[in-house]
């Protein structure tokens, strides 16, 4: 059986017993079968959509999903104004691969509407909103209630001394 071999950089060693010297420096792998396709051959092939590499056993629907910014409803709209069927991912030709993601760029996805976001809460501490204030101060942003829950933004409870009672403060 044939084998492919990779050298890695200088390693140090000096250290390593002399039986795992050799080794310590070198990686092989079974080399693949011809068509890549079999048990010895590695086969990654993944569908890279908007910055993002979407799975290739799910529905396109669901697929588009993992983008940043691209949802439910957004995603349904994409096949709709496209006219594409809701297949498997791996079965998408390579034009409909290209127009999928030429409908993707129209919108704002992944790096670009974070940095919007980012850009409108930085905002909104500078001129010192309500909302502002309270992204600053880390506590719920939409009018939620905070004496019971909100762990998450408040962070651990801190443990409040008792006061003594007034009573044994007499005697």
């Amino acid at each position: 059986m044939a084998t492919l071999s990779m050298v890695s950089g200088p390693v140090a060693t000096s250290s390593l017993p002399l039986s795992t010297r050799r080794r310590a420096s070198s990686v092989s792998f079974p080399a693949p079968k011809k068509g890549g396709i079999g048990h010895g051959g590695l086969r990654i092939e993944c569908i890279r959509i908007g910055g993002v590499e979407i799975p290739n056993h799910k529905r396109v629907e669901y697929s588009l999903q993992y983008i940043h910014g691209i949802g439910r409803n957004r995603s349904r709209q994409i096949l709709l104004d496209l006219s594409f069927d809701n297949k498997v991912t791996k079965d998408l030709s390579e034009e409909e691969v290209i127009t999928l993601r030429k409908e993707v760029t129209k919108y704002m996805i992944e790096g670009d509407l974070k940095r919007f976001n980012r850009v409108a809460i930085e905002r909104m501490k500078e001129i010192r909103c309500y909302k502002g204030i309270r992204h600053k101060l880390g506590l719920p942003v939409r009018g939620q209630r905070t004496k019971n829950n909100c762990r998450t933004l408040k962070g651990k409870r801190a443990s409040v001394a008792k006061k003594k009672s007034a009573s044994s403060s007499d005697e």
